[in-house]
């Protein structure tokens, strides 16, 4: 069973893998949204985006429904939102890891750097 739930979360994340496919998430995050609605936000090229859908809509993340010519998509579980909010809070305390890191560096006087410049 665990090694169900592993491939089933590392499938989500390759899911996830691509910085479009998480805009369209983010974009989602809303509410349910037109295909063209989607491609204006996005700024990329109908065929890039309809492939980026394919693979969220494959996965499960997305459904979609037809409305006339006009096709709709949504998130299929918004529990989705919380995990990329998580991942946000994850980068921001890891940026500011390095940002304290940096201003330690920058605390050290000149005299006690390494000299790293190979002379």
């Amino acid at each position: 069973m665990q090694s169900a739930l592993r491939k089933f979360k590392a499938a989500i994340f390759q899911a996830l893998a691509h910085p479009t496919r998480i805009a369209i998430i983010e974009i989602l995050s809303d509410g349910e949204m037109s295909a063209g609605a989607i491609l204006e936000r996005l700024a990329v090229e109908q065929a890039n985006a309809s492939q980026h859908l394919s693979v969220l809509r494959s996965n499960h993340i997305v459904v979609n429904r037809k409305e006339g010519n006009q096709v709709f998509y949504s998130l299929k579980n918004q529990r989705l939102v919380e995990v990329l909010d998580l991942m946000r809070l994850y980068f921001m305390e890891e940026l500011n890891e390095s940002v304290e890191m940096l201003a330690e560096i920058n605390q050290q006087s000149p005299g006690t750097m390494p000299n790293t410049s190979g002379r």
